[in-house]
C-alpha cells in the first residue's frame, strides 16, 4: 500500500495522462516503478491476465488505472472480476473525465461484473461486493494509488462502503454483486451509463447482479417511466429520495406504493403538488390515504421536507401520525397550514427529537401561537436549529412564543426574518435569549420603527441605531460573541439584505 507523498510521472499506459495527475506537475518527472511494471504488464493482456491470480492486491489499484486510461477492455474485466476488495469506486475514477464514461470501457467493466457472478466458486482472494458509480464517493482512493496523496486507505476490509443492507450469501459463498448509483430520472434522455447498467442487470436472471441507489431525484414525469427503470433498483437500499416538481396529485398518488418500498429511507423531498385536483372530495382524499399510509413502512426516516404542499392543508396529521420513527428534520415551506394542522403537529409523537425544524413562507397571522409554543416546548431539549421566516408572526405572537424558546437549551440558530416586529419585542427578545448558552446566529427583520410608514420605505439611518442598541444589550449581558443581525426585503430581488448595521450581504446571492 502506498504510504507518503512520491514524484509520479504524467503518463500512464497508452500515452494518457493518469488521474490524480496534480496540475503543474512536470511532464518530465520520472514514472514510478510501479507505473512502469503495470505498463509493462499490459502490453500483453492475455499475459496480464493470466499473472493476476499470482499478483498482491498492493497492485491491483495502479494496474486498473494504467488498464483504465489505456482501455485496456479484456485486462478491465478480469482486474474487475478478481477485485481484491470490498469496493471498486470507479464513479470517481470516471469524475475526473479521462476518458469521460467510455461506453467501451463501461461495458467492459460491468462484462467483468457478469463473469464475477457467473463464478459458480470464487476463490477467496476476489472480495468485490459493490461496485460505486457513484461521482462524489471515495474521492481519495485513486489519488492515494496513484501516489499524490497520503490518506489513509480503508479498502482492506469487507466493511469499506457497504450499502444499506448486506448481501445474502447463499450455501455456495455466492452473494449478489451491487452496482450502487446516484439516480436522476426525468431530466431529458436517460443516461447512457444508467442505461448499460439497467441492461446488464435485466440480462441477469439469478439476482447476484443488483442495481442499489442512495440518493434518488425525480422529476415529474408519468409513473410508468419512472417504474420502468425502477423496476431494476432495490427499492430498500434507497436513502435519500427527493421528488422534484410540480407533480399532480394523482401522479403522486400512483406513485406512492412505490415509495412504500423504500424501506430503508432516511430523507425525503416530497414534490410541489399543483392542480388540477381530483373534482370529488372522496377522489381527493382516498389519493391522500395512500400516500400517508406509505409512511407507516418508513421506520428509518429522519428528515422530511414539504414544499409548497397545498393540498395537504388540514391533512398533515394523516402522513405525521404514520410516522413510527422520530425525525430530526422537518421542513414545511412556501405552504399553508390550517390551525387544527399546527395543533396535531405539536402533539405528534414523531417530533419530540426534533435537530431542526424550519416553517419558512408558512402564513401564521390568523393562527394561535398556542401550538407553537407547545411544539417549542415539547422540543426544546434537542432542537438546535429554527428557521420560522416570512410567516407573518406580529408583536403578540412572538411575545407569546418566548418564556419557551428561551427553554431550548440546545437552539445554536433562530431564524425569522420577513416578520412584522417591532423594536420592543425585539429588546424582550435579548431578554429571553440572553441565557441560551448555545445561541451563535439570530437573523431577526429589521424593526418596524427602521420603516417609514406602515412598512414603508426602509431607511438605513432609523435601523443603524436601532440594531446598535440591541447589539449593546447582548454587550452589556456578556453575549457579545453572538451574530445578530438585522434584515430587510429586497425590492429588486425579494431575498433579504442583512445588516450589521451596514449591508452586509443578500441572501439571494447565497447558495441554497
Amino acid at each position: 500500500m502506498p504510504r507518503g507523498r512520491r514524484e509520479v510521472g504524467a503518463r500512464g499506459a497508452g500515452g494518457l495522462a493518469c488521474p490524480g495527475r496534480a496540475a503543474g506537475r512536470s511532464a518530465e518527472a520520472p514514472p514510478r516503478l510501479v507505473e512502469l511494471a503495470a505498463r509493462s504488464l499490459l502490453r500483453n493482456q492475455a499475459v496480464a491476465v493470466a499473472a493476476l491470480g499470482e499478483l498482491p492486491a498492493e497492485l491491483f489499484p495502479p494496474l486498473f488505472l494504467a488498464a483504465y486510461a489505456g482501455r485496456r477492455l479484456e485486462a478491465l474485466a478480469a482486474l474487475v472480476r478478481a477485485w481484491p476488495f470490498a469496493c471498486l469506486p470507479l464513479g470517481a475514477l470516471m469524475r475526473q473525465q479521462w476518458p469521460s464514461r467510455d461506453p467501451d470501457t463501461v461495458r467492459a467493466v460491468l462484462s467483468g461484473l457478469d463473469m464475477l457472478c457467473a463464478q459458480r466458486v470464487r476463490p477467496g482472494q476476489w472480495r468485490l461486493r459493490v461496485l460505486d458509480l457513484r461521482e462524489n464517493a471515495h474521492p481519495n482512493f485513486w489519488a492515494v494509488w496513484s501516489g499524490i496523496s497520503d490518506y489513509t486507505l480503508p479498502w482492506t476490509e469487507p466493511e469499506a462502503a457497504r450499502p444499506v443492507k448486506k448481501p445474502r450469501v447463499d450455501g455456495l459463498g455466492q452473494g449478489p454483486v451491487q452496482v450502487l448509483m446516484d439516480l436522476r430520472l426525468g431530466q431529458g434522455r436517460r443516461d447512457a451509463l444508467l442505461t448499460c447498467v439497467v441492461e446488464k442487470v435485466r440480462q441477469r436472471k439469478d439476482g447476484l447482479l443488483r442495481l442499489c441507489c442512495g440518493k434518488l431525484t425525480i422529476f415529474a414525469m408519468p409513473v410508468e417511466n419512472i417504474k420502468m427503470t425502477l423496476d431494476m433498483v432495490q427499492l430498500d437500499s434507497v436513502q435519500d429520495l427527493e421528488m422534484k416538481g410540480p407533480w399532480k396529485l394523482p401522479v403522486l398518488g400512483d406513485f406512492a406504493p412505490l415509495l412504500g418500498q423504500m424501506v430503508g429511507l432516511r430523507t425525503l423531498h416530497l414534490p410541489r403538488v399543483h392542480g388540477p385536483f381530483y373534482p370529488y372530495p372522496e377522489k381527493r382524499e382516498q389519493c391522500l390515504n395512500q400516500l400517508a399510509s406509505q409512511f407507516l413502512r418508513l421506520h428509518c426516516l429522519q428528515e422530511l421536507y414539504l414544499e409548497s404542499v397545498p393540498c395537504l392543508r388540514g391533512h398533515v396529521i394523516k402522513v405525521l401520525r404514520c410516522l413510527k420513527s422520530h425525525l430530526g428534520t422537518l421542513s414545511i415551506t412556501k405552504g399553508v397550514l390550517s390551525e387544527s394542522d399546527l395543533v396535531h403537529l405539536s402533539k405528534c409523537p414523531c417530533i419530540t427529537q426534533l435537530k431542526n425544524l424550519r416553517l419558512c413562507g408558512v402564513n401564521l397571522t390568523s393562527v394561535s401561537p398556542e401550538p407553537l409554543r407547545v411544539l417549542l416546548e415539547r422540543t426544546s431539549s434537542t432542537l438546535e436549529d429554527l428557521d420560522l421566516e416570512d410567516c407573518g408572526i406580529t408583536d403578540s405572537q412572538l411575545t407569546a412564543i418566548l418564556p419557551a424558546l428561551s427553554r431550548c437549551s440546545q437552539l445554536t440558530t433562530f431564524s425569522f426574518c420577513g416578520n412584522p416586529i417591532s423594536m420592543a419585542v425585539l429588546q424582550s427578545l435579548v431578554v429571553h435569549t440572553v441565557g441560551l448558552h448555545r445561541l451563535r446566529h439570530v437573523l431577526s427583520p429589521a424593526p418596524l420603527e427602521s420603516y417609514e410608514g406602515d412598512r414603508g420605505t426602509f431607511l438605513l439611518e432609523r435601523l443603524v441605531p436601532l440594531h446598535n442598541k440591541l447589539k449593546q444589550m447582548l454587550c452589556d449581558t456578556g453575549r457579545q460573541g453572538m451574530i445578530w443581525l438585522s434584515a430587510s426585503s429586497c425590492p429588486l430581488c425579494g431575498g433579504s439584505i442583512f445588516y450589521d448595521p451596514e449591508p452586509l450581504m443578500n441572501s439571494h446571492y447565497l447558495p441554497a
